[in-house]
């Protein structure tokens, strides 16, 4: 019992409920244990006393039957005091004697004051126009705190309690139900996954819980696409090795049938084995650098460089290859650049990999262009090309492992390329980025600082 999230909210408002209730109970009761309905009615009482007294104090103070009969019919003590304090009429003077009313700092219009026998009285007190001292007394009602509570307290209490507290339960049982249903469709969607024909769940509820719900949708679509990614990886990694193991156990087996039996059909055979176990080389290198640059394990020698003096000798390295496509390949440096800490080898793998996709993809008579320039605090490099372009939906996944653009072409890779050069950036503390726009080309934006944080 009370194990869901929905019954322990409502059993904690209700709770709460309880206690903000008993609270207000408690302080009623102390309010009027400190001021019964009894004394409230006798202070009233005195003052309506005292008012008829000022209006004619000669028709009920100068005549000592109807002074103390009128007293007696209105159940008080009449009181009347010289300017000396002194007391010149008292309606019982059988009674332990009253003090002379002192000054109300408060300025309230009913006291307390004690007799001689210590008993408590109320009294109202004012000055007559002939400056006397008109009292008007009774003894304090002593109402039993019991009574107290059953005439005054207890009926409404409850009643009202009663009214606020199913209200309130009514109330409560709803905010649980808002808070805890949005909670309950996240728990479902996540047993259900994975599951074809899950949907997004739908933000509800209190904004903590919007939040949470928003979190755990883009958490659901971060895992989909990371299991896409390993989909294709395995699919474009057993591409990769089908054919060179393919070509490799085809020539392997005819050199063993005797089918490459003149001295030039096996060195041609012996060479595509060579060639093909070099590119199966290749792509467990690439995984492996991948790896441990995903991991910061990766060996990067740094060292104070001229990017000037690298960047040329990348793109000197690609000019046949330009020159057999009719690719303008050119490179745009300024004649100083700063030095930069960071790793030669690794900063012409990135170029490297990006002038050799720039050319890929880019027609005859387009152009690629490499450029450099101080930005800030570091230096901004950038390769663009007039090529094919990319769609604006590829170009969230660019960098991602084993994402390819183009899964038609013949000489496609891995989709490492581009996950190898962003880890290398980022390993030197600088951003990369892409824009690109389909038919106009492409180009790719390197922001390294001068020296890696």
């Amino acid at each position: 019992m009370f194990t869901s999230l929905r019954s322990r909210l409502w059993l904690s408002y209700a709770f709460v409920i309880a206690v903000a209730l008993t609270i207000v109970a408690l302080v009623l009761f102390v309010f009027l244990i400190r001021n019964p309905v009894l004394t409230r009615q006798l202070q009233q009482q005195l003052k309506t006393v005292q008012g008829l007294i000022a209006e004619d104090p000669q028709t009920y103070l100068d005549n000592p039957n109807t002074f103390q009969r009128f007293a007696q019919d209105n159940r008080v003590r009449v009181l009347v005091f010289n300017s000396a304090r002194q007391n010149l009429l008292d309606s019982n003077p059988n009674d332990p004697a009253l003090p002379s009313p002192r000054k109300n700092i408060l300025n309230r219009n009913s006291q307390t004051a004690l007799d001689a026998k210590g008993k408590v009285w109320l009294y109202t007190a004012s000055r007559l126009a002939d400056g006397r001292i008109l009292v008007v007394a009774a003894q304090r009602p002593r109402v039993p705190v019991l009574n107290i509570f059953a005439d005054e307290l207890l009926l409404p209490i409850v009643e009202g309690g009663l009214i606020a507290f199913l209200i309130a339960l009514v109330l409560a049982f709803a905010l649980s139900r808002w808070v805890a249903d949005p909670l309950q469709q996240v728990v479902l969607a996540a047993r259900n996954y994975p599951s074809e024909d899950m949907q997004p769940v739908k933000p509800r509820g209190p904004h903590e819980v919007q939040v949470l719900t928003r979190a755990f949708n883009s958490m659901i679509t971060r895992v989909h696409n990371s299991q896409q990614s390993q989909r294709d990886f395995v699919a474009n990694v057993s591409h990769e090795l089908k054919t060179p193991l393919t070509s490799i156990q085809g020539f392997a087996q005819a050199i063993l049938d005797d089918t490459a039996d003149t001295p030039t059909a096996r060195k041609q055979a012996a060479q595509i084995i060579y060639d093909e176990s070099a590119r199966m080389h290749r792509l467990a290198l690439d995984l492996l650098d991948l790896a441990r640059l995903e991991a910061g394990t990766a060996d990067l020698k740094m060292s104070a460089m001229d990017v000037g003096a690298l960047l040329p000798g990348v793109v000197e390295k690609f000019m046949p290859q330009a020159v057999k496509a009719g690719i303008d390949l050119q490179v745009n440096i300024p004649d100083r650049l700063p030095t930069l800490i960071a790793d030669g080898d690794r900063l012409a793998q990135v170029f490297t990999n990006l002038i050799d996709n720039a050319l890929k993809f880019t027609p005859a008579n387009g152009s690629v262009t490499l450029s450099a320039k101080k930005a800030g605090i570091g230096i901004e490099l950038s390769v663009t090309d007039s090529g094919i372009g990319i769609e604006s939906e590829a170009l969230t996944r660019l960098f991602d492992r084993f994402y390819q653009v183009d899964s038609s072409r013949a000489e496609r890779g891995a989709g490492l390329g581009l996950a190898i050069v962003k880890e290398i950036v980022q390993a030197h503390g600088g951003k990369i980025s892409v824009r690109s726009q389909v038919g106009h080309g492409t180009t790719f934006t390197i922001q390294l600082p001068f020296a890696p944080k």
